[in-house]
């Protein structure tokens, strides 16, 4: 980068504070009622509930792993702890055995099942309840273009 750089302006600097709150904060948040409430984290819930709205609920573990924003090693350490826990399965892809197959139980089905009804409340009062119904389409809006231009460049690691 060369020149100067464009600065960001009040407006803007007071709007990036604010989203690197919501970033850092509500994730820390949404940790504290999951551990409370049901002993996991809110990655943990993540990986489980991506895997019960999937058919069969079986993802190959890389798909899931880029669908949580996660690192391959990370979720497999994950699902070690979880096949402890009798939550999930691995076995290897029988349409290419290159991959593995990650499956919710009926035990780790039932765990999702119980935690999401707090958990979505909780969600509730942090992001939709502050906000009107045309509020949280301008956020949706807006979230979504940076969330794919975030996306694009992740991609293109």
């Amino acid at each position: 980068m060369t020149g100067t750089p464009q600065w960001l302006d009040d407006e803007q600097q007071k709007l990036w504070q604010d989203l690197r709150t919501v970033v850092v904060g509500l994730p820390t948040l949404l940790d504290r009622q999951l551990q409370r409430d049901e002993g996991i984290s809110n990655f943990e819930y993540s990986v489980m509930a991506r895997l019960s709205m999937t058919e069969a609920h079986t993802m190959r573990l890389s798909d899931l792993a880029a669908q949580c924003d996660s690192t391959q090693p990370r979720l497999s350490k994950l699902m070690v702890r979880f096949e402890q826990q009798g939550w999930v399965t691995r076995c290897p892809d029988p349409d290419n055995g290159r991959y593995t197959l990650a499956t919710l139980t009926d035990a780790g089905l039932r765990k999702v099942e119980d935690s999401a009804p707090a958990h979505v409340e909780r969600v509730r009062q942090l992001v939709f309840d502050p906000l009107s119904a045309a509020q949280q389409r301008h956020l949706g809006a807006a979230l979504s273009r940076v969330a794919a231009l975030v996306r694009e460049q992740l991609d293109g690691r």
